[in-house]
C-alpha cells in the first residue's frame, strides 16, 4: 500500500486546529493508517499516511490542501520495494 509523508506550514498558531481538521477528514474518509504530529522547524506538521494511490492524491489534493489555515504543503511519496 503507497506511503506518503505530507509536510504542511500552517498560518501562526493553528497548527493544533490544522491537525484536528486533518483528523477529522481522515475519520470521515475512513482512513486509519496514519501518523500525525505537530513540529519545530521549516514545517509546522508532518504526517504519515498509508492509502491507496488515488485515496492520497484526493485527500491530498481536495481535503488537505483547501484547509483555510493551510499555506503549503510538500508531499514525498516512498518508492515501493
Amino acid at each position: 500500500m503507497p506511503i506518503a509523508y505530507v509536510l504542511i506550514n500552517s498560518e501562526l498558531g493553528t497548527d493544533v486546529d490544522v491537525i484536528s481538521q486533518i483528523k477529522k477528514i481522515f475519520e470521515d474518509e475512513g482512513i486509519s493508517s496514519y501518523e500525525i504530529q505537530g513540529v519545530y522547524g521549516v514545517f509546522d506538521i508532518v504526517i504519515k499516511i498509508s492509502s491507496d494511490d488515488e485515496k492520497l492524491r484526493n485527500l491530498i489534493t481536495n481535503k488537505i490542501r483547501k484547509i483555510k489555515q493551510v499555506q503549503s504543503t510538500l508531499t514525498m511519496m516512498v518508492i515501493e520495494k
